[in-house]
């Protein structure tokens, strides 16, 4: 256990893009300032495990980086990874994994930087990898919250969080009805089989979002495990008119593109074209290896090739998404069919997206899909609302129907740190209505899903542009309200950087909708919480 005369190891990982690692230096200096002052109010010492470098920065930059880092740690060593940024988990993941002593994730509680997303992405992957550890956030490291709970970590080696939102399903609860639907469904994806094609795993060190084949093959989903040299490969194969047809139907549909004349710092026609290329040959490949989902890394492998893929993902998840014909031009691929995306080739969201296609067709809901960063929230501050408004908000793979349609998605370009390409997001703001929210995760060696429910809210267009200019303004947004899960219980739990999201026409058939992906995730041997409560306030133990 930490002692006042151990001193507290503190590391700090990082992206891999020196641009990202150098602008958001001073937000992770004054997030470690901060700390250093709490630990010593506490009577312990903090010690830096590694030093800033001539790059001007602090930060494990890459995996190398951190196996040389922790060879000097003391393995038995009270440690705290702290993050004010978004980061790569398989920089620190090595280390972590050897280590003894107590360890402490920890992320200051701001939408500046990806700071909570990097933290919650660091949180799953140890929980896949069965390591042992607790978790810990702050706006400002001096509330009480925060405090009590540093202090229990330093004293003990451990943080105990409320986690009685959470209710293991018992599948006697579970509506006849759905419960029929949701087998049927399950023995249908069992017999029939589906392929996941993905575009090369691991995306920016996500160890959480792979799910090992021997727990995916008994659900009937097998991986085509595709190169994004192929997807490359074949964007050079599209032709200029087919992309320019793609490129006029997003006008016509009225998608507003802001357009500049500066490559490297504005969208331009020509990043747009691009990305119209890298869809076409997407709905090609899918189409030639059978795909029900596909998933793109983008980042690292495609960044210093091509604009980025977020449009283009956007574009799969949207039912109402520009025609794609096969090379010869006589057959629609897909037609009238979203195609679902999983983001950063984020597995678990993949096989989320699957069943919920399969399960919203059959009940006729909407079956338009995306994960989205569970990226920060706040209080609303118009007096709109009492209840406490998460920002959900993904880097441009919402599909236009969660949007409100084509005619109110923006195109902007993409932040020039992390893309250096450029290429157009799929901005706008989520229409209010009834959501699903899910998510699945690895623990234990098994496939596990927290299920949800919630509301997409509308806020005055003042307090939408607050929330925008505290993340990431160019990206999509929702204002997401989860029933009967706090911010803290949410953050204890939440197993992903990612949470999985789906619409609902009303209340009644949003519970339909939760209940039949319950009863096919259990049928299929996933093991399903029920997190937080209905809509009324009930909880999904409860009858009527």
């Amino acid at each position: 256990m930490p002692t006042p005369h151990m001193p507290v190891q503190l590391v700090a990982s990082g992206d891999s893009r020196l641009s990202a690692n150098q602008k958001c230096w001073p937000a992770q200096q004054a997030l470690e300032e901060s700390l250093q002052g709490a630990v010593e109010k506490l009577g312990h010492r903090l010690e830096r495990a590694h030093q800033v470098t001539d790059q001007g920065h602090g930060f494990i930059d890459s995996q190398k980086r951190g196996m040389e880092v922790f060879r000097s740690i003391d393995p038995d060593a009270p440690l705290i990874v702290a993050e004010a940024v978004w980061q790569y988990s398989h920089h620190v993941l090595a280390g972590l994994l050897s280590h003894r002593g107590p360890i402490l994730t920890l992320a200051n509680w701001s939408g500046q930087w990806p700071g909570l997303v990097g933290m919650l992405n660091l949180n799953g992957s140890l929980t896949k990898a069965g390591a042992n550890y607790s978790t810990l956030w702050s706006e400002d490291f001096t509330d009480d919250f925060f405090l009590e709970h540093l202090k229990s970590w330093l004293e003990t080696g451990t943080v105990q969080h409320s986690t009685d939102h959470v209710v293991a399903l018992d599948p006697s609860w579970i509506p006849p009805s759905a419960q029929q639907a949701g087998t049927r469904l399950a023995e249908e994806l069992q017999h029939q089989k589906a392929i996941m094609g993905v575009f090369d795993e691991g995306c920016m060190g996500m160890f959480n979002a792979i799910i090992p084949d021997h727990l995916l093959h008994p659900l009937g989903v097998f991986k085509e495990r595709l190169s994004q040299s192929a997807l490359f490969a074949e964007m050079r194969e599209v032709n200029d008119a087919d992309a320019q047809k793609v490129f006029q139907w997003y006008q016509d549909q009225g998608m507003q593109f802001h357009f500049g004349d500066n490559d490297a710092e504005d969208l331009t026609p020509d990043q747009v074209l691009q990305q119209c290329r890298m869809y076409i040959a997407a709905v090609r490949l899918a189409d030639h290896f059978g795909c029900e989902t596909i998933g793109i890394q983008y980042q690292q492998g495609l960044k210093d090739l091509t604009p980025a893929s977020d449009l283009v993902e956007g574009t799969l998840n949207s039912t109402s998404r520009p025609p794609v014909f096969d090379q010869q031009g006589s057959t629609e691929l897909f037609a009238g069919k979203a195609i679902p995306h999983f983001n950063e080739v984020d597995e678990c969201a993949g096989l989320d997206a699957v069943m919920i296609h399969r399960i919203h067709r059959a009940l006729q809901q909407p079956v338009e899909t995306t994960l989205h960063d569970l990226r920060w929230g706040c209080p609303d501050e118009s007096g709109t609302t009492d209840q406490y408004v998460w920002v959900f908000e993904i880097s441009g793979s919402a599909p236009a129907e969660h949007l409100g349609g084509w005619n109110q998605c923006h195109g902007y370009r993409q932040p020039a740190m992390y893309f250096p390409k450029g290429g157009s997001t799929l901005a706008g703001v989520s229409r209010p209505g009834e959501i699903v929210w899910s998510r699945i995760y690895v623990a234990d060696n098994a496939l596990h899903m927290d299920l949800g429910r919630g509301e997409s809210i509308t806020l005055p267009p003042e307090e939408t542009q607050r929330r925008l200019d505290s993340t990431t303004a160019v990206w999509p947004i929702m204002h997401g309200v989860t029933y009967g899960v706090s911010r803290d219980q949410m953050m204890a739990k939440h197993q992903a950087n990612h949470v999985q999201v789906a619409y609902a026409d009303d209340d009644a058939a949003a519970d339909e909708a939760l209940w039949t992906r319950a009863a096919m995730a259990t049928a299929l041997g996933i093991r399903v919480n029920l997190c937080g409560t209905k809509k009324d306030g009930s909880r999904w133990d409860q009858k009527g």
